[in-house]
């Protein structure tokens, strides 16, 4: 062989070599590179011992995100996915509703009957546990899913130790409501809330008072001021839900008062009646309408929109 052959050769192995490591290099930094995009991508997801925590400190800057009815965006309203959709998107709490079968079973859905929500007919009182197994749940264009209605304690199950739970639609229930959230060990996860005056809540609910988290629900108005002073002085709540009807000068201040005595505030941004016309549709056309709850010292918004709720919050390092 020629020195010439050989030394060619030689260049050509060199070449192949070199080349070999650029590819590696470049599908390993190419690997780096998607391994830490998709670690941004995935949110910090809290404890439930931090979420808990965060509940009962009405001084925390952290807000709570409340998923009305589940992700009912993405899943069946009051579906198990539509919980586990929450859990897995960094979610505090999530609002399901709670309804008796005709064999006492409780399962979750909203209204009365299930014309809406499922492709059966009828009060939820009507149907057997069994029966209603049949159905499928809708979504929310009304196209029937493979989803089926859950029981109370499959829901509960699913949150536990993950995300907090307000049971809606169960206060005249909650007698049975309390032995699935004590069979599931899920009692520090649960808030109830009602419109009761305090006398009232005490001689109707009092025996789970200092069991689970109750919470009142006051529409702001002339004599709001007179049930929120008698709750904190007498029974002072984990928060309070306030329908704010109007943008009300001094709403900031009273918030902070509120706060600083030791309950949360709760405002929700479902519907402009709710929150005086920052809701969440608005929302969905200029994110900074959530700037409002901030201003004015709201730490806990029930919303229809989580995945947009929390990307404002976390860019204003309001959320894990």
């Amino acid at each position: 062989m020629s020195p010439l052959i050989s030394s060619k050769n030689y260049y050509m192995k060199r070449f192949f070599f070199l080349a070999i490591l650029l590819i590696w290099g470049s599908c390993k930094d190419h690997k780096t590179i998607n391994e830490t995009q998709q670690r941004e991508a995935k949110p910090h997801i809290s404890s439930i011992q931090d979420k808990i925590a965060n509940l009962k400190d009405s001084e925390n800057n952290d807000v709570i995100v409340v998923a009305h009815r589940g992700d009912w965006r993405n899943a069946p309203e009051n579906s198990l996915q539509a919980i586990q959709n929450c859990i897995d998107m960094g979610v505090d709490m999530v609002e399901i509703d709670i309804r008796e079968t005709k064999d006492s079973h409780l399962v979750l859905m909203h209204d009365e009957t299930i014309d809406r929500t499922t492709n059966g007919k009828g009060f939820v009182k009507d149907w057997t546990l069994d029966s209603l197994r049949t159905l499928q749940l809708k979504d929310g264009l009304g196209v029937p899913t493979p989803h089926k209605i859950p029981t109370l304690e499959e829901a509960l199950l699913t949150t536990k130790d993950k995300i907090l739970v307000n049971l809606d639609k169960s206060y005249n229930i909650f007698d049975k409501c309390f032995q699935i959230v004590r069979l599931t060990g899920t009692l520090d996860q649960v808030i109830i809330k009602g419109t009761k005056t305090r006398e009232q809540v005490e001689r109707e609910f009092g025996t789970y008072l200092d069991k689970v988290h109750f919470m009142p629900i006051v529409r702001l108005g002339p004599s709001s001021n007179l049930i929120v002073d008698d709750y904190i002085n007498n029974r002072k709540p984990v928060a309070f839900e306030f329908i704010v009807p109007n943008d009300t000068a001094g709403l900031n201040t009273y918030f902070h008062e509120i706060r600083t005595k030791g309950a949360g505030v709760w405002v929700n941004s479902l519907w402009p009646r709710l929150s005086g016309g920052h809701d969440d549709e608005k929302a969905a056309i200029d994110i900074n309408t959530y700037q409002w709850y901030v201003d004015n010292n709201v730490d806990i918004i029930q919303t229809d929109r989580p995945e947009l709720l929390l990307e404002f919050l976390r860019s204003k390092n309001l959320h894990n």
